[in-house]
């Protein structure tokens, strides 16, 4: 198909070879635990992506990212799902590097990332019900020269592969606690990683619990982000949550990419049947171009990050039905005769599952309708 050949060609542009390389193992190792993704994505230079060329990146723009991001959900779904992780948490530090509340340490520490190919963990939704995306779940207490931290981020990607973890923290204050984000080594003294991730689906991504138990980390790697009112997300933020929108959501336009290309290929059910299944897979991609393009024209503010959750829950509607025809077009015997189109019709679904859910969206959605800043629970 057009978009998904063009997506692929912009791939190979970024990372050379890694489609290849991905082609050559089946699909149910390249899911499993263990799966040897992630090192090829290490050596074909991944981790760079999105960093600016300033800081010795590739300096893929949204569009491209998109574009990239899509084109390895299609191969390995697990893939796709762990790097969004990694690079939301990059986007974020790159914001913090060019703002005037950069200390400096932001600019080291995308060049190492780029140069050696290092993987940063991250997410600040936990996975538990009613959990803000905000609400932190680790605690720290004041050290010499830093903070001791305890607590646990479950499911936290690249649990096993990660070089740095970040996470949400609430910092002790005279006045109660402010919430800040942490950079922590793999290293670090008190990281331990335990298992957590049960499901077969997504099992790749290593999904797992990484805790924290009188981890020391040093003051000059707290970010303290400062919150607008009642929860209204700053710049820093607000950027970052852009950009994971983005490309978790291009994680879920490959893989239900994949799904359409292979009825596509299989020629089956009428021209109006293909053609519609076409037309509803393509219209969750450009909205997500859409986004991209807001990105890249630097609209990366409260109403940026409305539309981007419009556009993604839009997004989502069109691809689980754009999935249910596909699967539908190829059949039983397709079916039947190859897990692969069980298992993307699986994971396809799990956009859904990422923060914010839509019933937490929806009140503060209205408010802003009604002329309100857009604030997250």
């Amino acid at each position: 198909m057009r978009s998904t050949e063009r997506a692929a060609e912009v791939c190979e542009g970024f990372l050379p070879g890694l489609l290849g390389k991905l082609a050559d193992i089946p699909l149910r190792e390249l899911e499993a635990p263990g799966s040897p993704a992630l090192a090829h994505f290490k050596a074909c230079k991944g981790p760079g992506l999105v960093i600016p060329e300033a800081y010795q990146g590739s300096g893929a723009t949204p569009l491209e990212a998109l574009a990239v991001v899509g084109a390895i959900a299609a191969a390995s779904p697990s893939l796709a799902v762990g790097t969004t992780m990694h690079h939301f948490s990059v986007a974020t530090l790159f914001t913090l590097a060019d703002s005037i509340k950069s200390s400096g340490m932001e600019w080291a520490l995308l060049e190492g990332i780029a140069e050696q190919g290092l993987l940063v963990s991250s997410g600040f939704a936990e996975g538990r019900p009613g959990q803000g995306i905000l609400s932190p779940t680790m605690t720290a207490a004041k050290a010499e020269g830093g903070y001791l931290i305890n607590g646990s981020k479950k499911p936290c990607s690249l649990a096993h592969s990660m070089d740095l973890l970040t996470a949400s923290v609430a910092l002790p204050t005279d006045s109660g606690s402010e919430m800040a984000v942490l950079l922590v080594p793999r290293g670090t003294p008190g990281i331990t990683v335990h298992p957590f991730w049960k499901s077969w689906a997504l099992a790749g991504a290593e999904s797992d619990e990484v805790r924290l138990t009188d981890a020391f980390v040093d003051e000059q790697l707290v970010v303290r982000p400062e919150l607008g009112g009642a929860g209204e997300l700053d710049e820093l933020q607000t950027v970052g949550f852009i950009w994971f929108e983005l490309l978790i959501s291009a994680s879920y336009l490959g893989m239900a990419g994949a799904l359409v290309e292979r009825a596509h290929a299989a020629g089956r059910g009428s021209v109006s049947d293909r053609a519609e299944l076409f037309m509803t897979y393509e219209s969750a991609g450009l909205l997500l171009e859409g986004v991209a393009r807001m990105l890249g024209d630097g609209e990366h503010g409260n109403e940026a990050l409305a539309k981007t959750l419009v556009a993604r829950y839009a997004a989502q509607d069109a691809l689980g039905v754009a999935v249910r025809r596909a699967v539908e077009l190829l059949g039983g015997m397709a079916f039947i005769g190859s897990s692969d189109v069980a298992y993307l019709a699986a994971v396809s679904h799990g956009l859904a599952f990422h923060p914010p859910s839509r019933a937490s969206f929806a009140a503060p959605f209205l408010d802003h309708v009604d002329g309100h800043p857009l604030r997250l629970a």
